[in-house]
């Protein structure tokens, strides 16, 4: 068996903002893993959030046994981007040998499409107002927010799509005051959800907060060891394959998460369609699915995924399980 490491580049359609800085590009690491002739691949988007850089997870990546297998890899590697690539490039590779597509192996129902967000980046109140008129037509919105000036970029985004279903991500860019003054205009301005709004770190003050809209943690939630230190601040869980270190991990914090009475959202980085590929797994049933990465790009891999009016549909063979 040999494990290859390859680095992509995707162009963005358009610069995409978030409260950390912007992008015009997506770097990406492809994994490949030949064994008897059969090659599966998966792929990852290294997060300077979590200190990894393209160069840390090719070096973990490259420092993996060559015949490692799914169950060895959730010992040898943490959860991380390295792993995902690496798990979800096993996955693909077991079901190509055996003939069969993932979700069969993985014991799961038949998958279907899934509603998916439609990303706004952070902007000025016009601009956030046009770009939500432009894609008003879509049913289900995330705005990025995380600044003191957020209401009125709420505002102008409602404004600009009165009809649509909308969720705010304010990556870590709320303080305690900013969110309280504005947790009272989240029902009023119909925001279903709001991300992370406090940093993982200082999310302790949410405890006891109202929740006028359901809270949903994202870089305070990366695998099942996260479970417990969201008690009492979170209602919904993010499951991104990045985070968990690929499908196994995610399958297993989905199922516990939901044991434990939260509902689960699936995300995304931003990634070609072979990055979003497994995750279509995960958002089955669930309450948002945020897997528009390849809807934000110039460019994608040869077999994309689909997205119509539908949502996003599961990958086809020839591009992923």
């Amino acid at each position: 068996m040999t494990i290859t490491v390859t680095r992509d580049l995707f162009r963005l359609a358009e610069a995409f903002t978030i409260s950390r800085g912007s992008r015009t590009e997506a770097q990406v690491l492809t994994v490949r893993i030949t064994r008897d002739g059969v090659t599966g691949w998966g792929e990852c988007v290294p997060y300077a959030r979590y200190d990894e850089t393209l160069d840390s997870v090719t070096a973990e990546i490259e420092g993996l046994p060559q015949g490692i297998d799914r169950t060895a890899l959730q010992k040898a590697l943490p959860a991380g981007a390295a792993r995902n690539a690496v798990d979800c490039a096993l996955w693909d590779l077991e079901a190509k040998a055996a003939g069969r597509r993932v979700w069969e192996l993985a014991g799961l129902a038949r998958p279907g499409p899934e509603i998916t967000a439609y990303t706004l980046s952070l902007d000025t109140p016009d601009k956030m107002e046009a770009s939500a008129r432009k894609h008003a037509h879509r049913p289900l919105l995330k705005i990025k927010l995380g600044t003191e000036d957020d209401m009125a970029r709420l505002e102008a985004v409602r404004r600009g799509a009165p009809e649509a279903r909308i969720i705010v991500d304010a990556n870590e860019g709320w303080s305690t005051e900013i969110y309280s003054e504005l947790a009272p205009h989240l029902a009023r301005l119909g925001v279903a959800l709001v991300e992370q709004p406090l940093p993982a770190g200082d999310d302790e003050a949410l405890v006891g907060l109202d929740r006028p809209v359901p809270l949903c943690a994202d870089e305070s939630c990366h695998d099942r060891a996260s479970l417990p230190g969201l008690r009492g601040k979170y209602d919904v869980v993010n499951i991104k394959l990045d985070k968990t270190g690929g499908l196994t991990e995610a399958l297993l914090l989905k199922e516990q998460a939901l044991a434990e009475g939260y509902d689960v959202m699936t995300g995304c980085m931003v990634g070609s369609s072979l990055a979003m590929a497994p995750a279509v797994l995960v958002a089955q049933g669930a309450v948002v699915t945020d897997l528009d990465g390849p809807l934000l790009l110039a460019e994608d891999r040869d077999v994309p995924l689909v997205f119509d009016e539908e949502g996003v549909h599961p990958p086809a063979a020839a591009l992923w399980g």
